[in-house]
């Protein structure tokens, strides 16, 4: 005896010929008023939902005891699931078009759908009339439900299952396969959510037993994630190499404006007005002022003080070349050598002029990039 059989006709959803209209498939929270409901009915809040209990009963009534059901639904291993062709057809356009095209040509509503364990299409078809599924089953049959979302329209499912999958259900081991799925099922932030844990975590997914099954199947994925991690660590080291890079210009113009301090005000914490350093003094708030006294000290009493001669002096004329340049009125500028630098910038070559030209233009980039306050090179 068959399932619709074995219904009867004094069922407490009556004997009309009447389908009720579906509840509304879910959305991306479940409204306050129904999740009040379903706590004092003491309803299982583990799945999804944002019908009243009321509401929930009567749809999986109506699924579970196939009520009038017009349509069968064959599934793996000879499984059959029982269904109505108005619940289905303005569930899924794709089924309404199967289902429509069968009618036409006076063909039994049937619908196969194999490929899939049974379990998986009875919870599909399940949220189809209700909205609702099981945490449980979700977890088990999350992969299907996104295929069977994807292939038959049902974008509510679909998110749900991109949803779940983004709390907790992607692991390192699946990543693999939901990638795959997620290109296969044109779910483009699945699929970036995939590229980026791969992306972090190579070296322990690329072991994985899905990892190897992808090199035999779609070898050129494998190429197109390789490329990609390749690109990602260039961009990375660019990255860190911009971050040195800047840091070095910052701590360049930190030094323009502990040289111009020391000269124009005398740092009273360090020098050069105090002959020995004191320890208990407030520091500077200069940053670079203590380590430019020390220099500053050194290029006073060098005896090779001439360029090229002492390291530590060829850097003190550099700093005072580039102060020369971001200095705003070499007649009044109080430190050392600026207007004679001026002049001597006059009679560099063309290329010199432009490699200073370029620094003094870094560093009052960075300047502005990292927010560091002005400051007036009007000495």
């Amino acid at each position: 005896m068959g399932k619709m059989d074995s219904i009867s006709e004094g069922s407490p959803l009556g004997s009309e010929k009447i389908v009720p209209v579906a509840p509304p498939l879910p959305g991306p929270t479940t409204s306050s008023y129904y999740q009040k409901e379903l706590m004092m009915n003491g309803s299982n809040l583990s799945g999804y939902s944002c019908v009243s209990t009321a509401t929930i009963d009567l749809w999986e009534r109506l699924f579970d005891e196939g009520y009038r059901a017009d349509v069968t639904i064959d599934t793996e291993n000879g499984g059959i699931i029982y269904a109505h062709t108005n619940i289905l057809g303005m569930a899924s356009p794709v089924m309404k078009g199967m289902l429509k095209k069968m009618k036409g040509h006076g063909r039994q509503q049937s619908i196969s759908i194999r490929g899939i364990p049974n379990d998986a299409v009875r919870v599909f078809i399940r949220f189809l009339y209700s909205s609702c599924y099981e945490k449980e089953e979700m977890e088990e049959f999350v992969l299907h439900l996104l295929v069977l979302s994807h292939a038959f329209v049902v974008p509510q499912l679909k998110q749900e299952c991109v949803r779940q999958l983004e709390q907790g259900l992607l692991t390192m081991e699946n990543v693999i396969d939901i990638f795959q799925l997620a290109l296969l099922c044109d779910a483009p932030r699945l699929g970036f959510i995939c590229h980026r844990m791969i992306m972090r975590n190579f070296i322990a997914i690329s072991a994985t037993e899905g990892w190897q099954a992808m090199k035999q199947s779609h070898p050129f994925l494998e190429k197109e994630l390789l490329e990609s991690l390749i690109y990602e660590e260039n961009r990375q080291k660019e990255r860190i190499r911009k971050l040195n890079e800047r840091r070095i210009y910052l701590q360049l113009y930190e030094a323009m404006e502990a040289l111009v301090h020391i000269c124009r005000d005398g740092c009273q914490t360090i020098g050069p007005h105090d002959k020995d350093f004191k320890g208990n003094q407030v520091p500077c708030r200069y940053a670079a002022c203590k380590g430019l006294e020390l220099l500053v000290r050194h290029f006073a009493g060098c005896k090779l003080r001439v360029p090229g001669g002492c390291i530590h002096c060829k850097r003190m004329w550099q700093l005072l070349e580039l102060h020369s340049r971001l200095c705003t009125n070499s007649n009044v500028c109080g430190v050392p050598l600026c207007r004679n630098f001026k002049e001597r910038i006059r009679r560099q070559s063309k290329k010199e002029e432009i490699k200073w030209t370029l620094l003094v233009e870094k560093i009052l980039r960075t300047k502005t990039i990292t927010g560091a306050p002005f400051f007036s090179w009007e000495c």
